[in-house]
C-alpha cells in the first residue's frame, strides 16, 4: 500500500482539527474553573446529563420525560438567566495570557516583588491605611487598567503606602501589579454577591473577592477600620492573616507552575534569599 502526498496531507488535517477541539476545550475548562458562578452551572449540566442517561438506563419514563424538556429548552433558559457569566468566560477567553505575566520574574524579582508588598502592607495596617493590591496572573485584568489611572512605575513599598494614603484621590480604589510593576492606581471592581461573606466587611473586601470569582488575580486587602489583613483567592476571602501568612502565600503563589529542576549546587531558597533582603 503507497501512502501519498495526499494521503499524509489529510492525516495531518485530522491531527491539527482534533488538537485544535482539544485546545479549545482547555481554554474553556480552565476559564470555568477559574470563575465561581460558571463552575456552579458547568456542575449543573454535568448533573442533568448524568441523571438523564441514569433515568433512560434505569426505565423511569416521567424523569426522562422531564429531562428531555429541560434538555431542550434548558440551553435557552441558561443564556437568558446567566447572560452575565457567559459575557464574563468569552471575555475571559479573549483576555487569557498564554503566559502569565509572573512566570517572566527569576526569583530575585519575586522575592522582591513579595519583600516591597509585605513591608507596606505592614506599614498600612499598622497605620490603619485602606488598601486594595491586585497581583495579576495568568487571567488578564485590561479591562480594570483601561479605566484606572495609569502610573507604570516600580514597585515599591514607599509608593504603595503613598498611592494609599488618605490625602490621595487614588486611595479609594485598587492598584494593579503587572510583573513586578506598578501600572495603575483607582481601579475599580465588581464586588460580590457571596452570602458567606461577613455583613461587616467594607467595599474593598466585597471587591476582593469578586474578582478573585471571576479572575485568576490575588488580591490583598488592608482593613482601614481593624488594620487587619485578608487575602482573596480562587473565590475564597482568608481574613485576619498575619505578615508570615501573608508572605508564604505570595512565595507560593508567583511560584511558575512548570517544575523547574535545578541540580544540587543550583538550588535557591527564596525563604532565605527574602530573610537577606529584610
Amino acid at each position: 500500500m503507497t501512502i501519498t502526498v495526499t494521503d499524509i496531507i489529510s492525516i495531518l488535517r485530522k491531527i491539527g482539527d482534533i488538537c485544535l477541539v482539544w485546545v479549545i476545550f482547555y481554554f474553556i475548562l480552565k476559564n470555568i474553573k477559574n470563575n465561581i458562578k460558571l463552575s456552579l452551572i458547568f456542575k449543573g449540566v454535568v448533573f442533568v446529563i448524568i441523571l438523564s442517561l441514569v433515568s433512560d438506563w434505569l426505565g423511569f419514563t416521567t424523569i426522562a420525560v422531564l429531562l428531555d424538556y429541560v434538555i431542550q429548552w434548558g440551553p435557552i433558559a441558561l443564556i437568558v438567566i446567566f447572560q452575565p457569566e457567559i459575557r464574563t468566560i468569552l471575555e475571559q477567553l479573549g483576555r487569557s495570557q498564554l503566559l502569565g505575566r509572573h512566570k517572566t520574574l527569576t526569583v530575585d524579582e519575586r522575592e522582591h516583588l513579595v519583600y516591597e508588598i509585605v513591608n507596606a502592607v505592614d506599614y498600612m495596617r499598622k497605620e490603619r491605611i485602606g488598601a486594595l493590591i491586585v497581583l495579576e496572573r495568568d487571567i488578564s485584568l485590561g479591562n480594570y487598567i483601561e479605566k484606572a489611572k495609569k502610573i507604570y512605575a516600580d514597585l515599591s513599598s514607599d509608593l504603595l503606602i503613598a498611592i494609599f494614603y488618605e490625602g490621595n484621590p487614588l486611595h479609594d480604589g485598587g492598584v494593579i501589579i503587572q510583573g513586578d510593576r506598578i501600572t495603575c492606581a483607582g481601579a475599580v471592581f465588581p464586588t460580590s454577591s457571596s452570602p458567606k461573606i461577613n455583613r461587616r466587611l467594607g467595599t474593598r473586601h466585597r471587591a476582593a473577592l469578586g474578582l478573585s470569582e471571576e479572575t485568576d488575580a490575588i488580591c490583598i486587602v488592608v482593613s482601614e477600620e481593624t488594620g487587619r489583613v485578608s487575602i482573596a483567592l480562587k473565590g475564597e476571602l482568608l481574613y485576619n492573616l498575619t505578615l508570615d501568612d501573608v508572605r508564604m502565600m505570595l512565595i507560593d503563589e508567583l511560584r511558575p507552575k512548570q517544575d523547574v529542576e535545578f541540580n544540587d549546587e543550583d538550588e535557591i531558597d527564596e525563604e532565605e534569599i527574602y530573610e537577606e533582603n529584610k
